[in-house]
């Protein structure tokens, strides 16, 4: 049972949280780093004469050229398009042996790029595991009701309900216009969601944050151990005294991640890794500025 004790905590971690974001926003997204998207807009609406002062990068040259006239072309505003968030709520997210467990990471990334595209005016959604879909809606009221039905998702009890792909598939179908798609999770998931990035990405913007911990990367020498399957229930003892026990199990991690990269890289979405032993929101940040310089 939630009682008003918990309630008032939960009201409290979203505010941290808004401020720790819109703080940091703040002081290293000023001047040409205004947001995760352009603020001129990016989805082509018509064009125009050319005016003085206008950007030379907007020329429409082919226009331009018909007409012996300069025109520019003109966007739709980047806060006119959805913004959609699909965070993993399976089993696995439930450990974190650093700063934070995997599943706080996770609602820690989806707080960052929600104040992100309210700061640019952008409305927000969600759809995920265990398959909560939650419609768009403008402003910050709508953006820390979506934060509270996060925040207060319980512990998956075994394996996931709805798979990424599924997830994903949902927002495809849902999401009619175009906007972006920001997927939190950690990847631990046997279904085809790169065909469904893929499939997203002929219409959306993807941004997939991968959340991890350290201990799923190497192993502490603490002697036997047992390892227990979140999603699976499974249980296995590891000597962890035996360094080539460790040794493979780095390898294996190492290679495990790569491959994430490589299919993420692969679905044309844009790959951010935050891990419970860093600054998730310096790692946020030098993300988007990176995109923003890039652009």
């Amino acid at each position: 049972m939630i009682g008003p004790s918990d309630v008032v905590r939960r009201e409290d971690r979203l505010r941290e949280l808004e401020m720790a974001v819109t703080r940091k926003l703040d002081g290293l997204l000023q001047g040409d780093h205004q947001g995760l998207v352009p603020g001129g807009g990016t989805e082509p609406a018509e064009s125009r004469v050319y005016a003085p002062g206008d950007d030379v990068r907007r020329m429409d040259w082919n226009l331009t050229a018909r007409t012996a006239v300069p025109h520019v072309r003109t966007t739709i505003a980047d806060r006119e398009l959805e913004t959609w968030l699909v965070v993993d709520g399976s089993a696995s997210l439930d450990f974190g042996t650093a700063a934070c467990e995997k599943r706080d990471l996770a609602l820690a990334a989806a707080a960052a790029f929600t104040f992100l595209t309210v700061r640019g005016g952008a409305p927000g959604g969600s759809g995920g595991s265990p398959g909560m879909v939650v419609p768009p809606r403008s402003g910050r009221a709508a953006a820390l009701a979506l934060l509270r039905r996060l925040e207060q998702r319980g512990r998956a009890a075994g394996g996931p309900s709805t798979t990424l792909a599924e997830a994903l598939r949902r927002i495809r179908l849902t999401a009619k216009r175009r906007g972006l798609v920001v997927l939190i999770t950690d990847l631990i998931d046997e279904s085809p969601w790169p065909r469904e990035l893929r499939a997203l990405s002929l219409r959306h913007e993807l941004v997939v944050v991968e959340v991890r911990d350290p201990r799923e990367s190497s192993l502490p020498a603490v002697g036997l151990l047992m390892l227990v399957d979140p999603e699976t229930g499974q249980r296995v003892e590891v000597q962890t005294s035996n360094p080539a026990v460790r040794a493979r199990f780095a390898e294996a991690a190492a290679a495990r991640h790569a491959e994430h990269g490589r299919l993420v890289q692969g679905t044309g979405a844009a790959h951010l890794v935050l891990s419970t032993d860093r600054d998730w929101l310096f790692d946020i940040v030098r993300f988007v500025v990176a995109r923003r310089r890039r652009r």
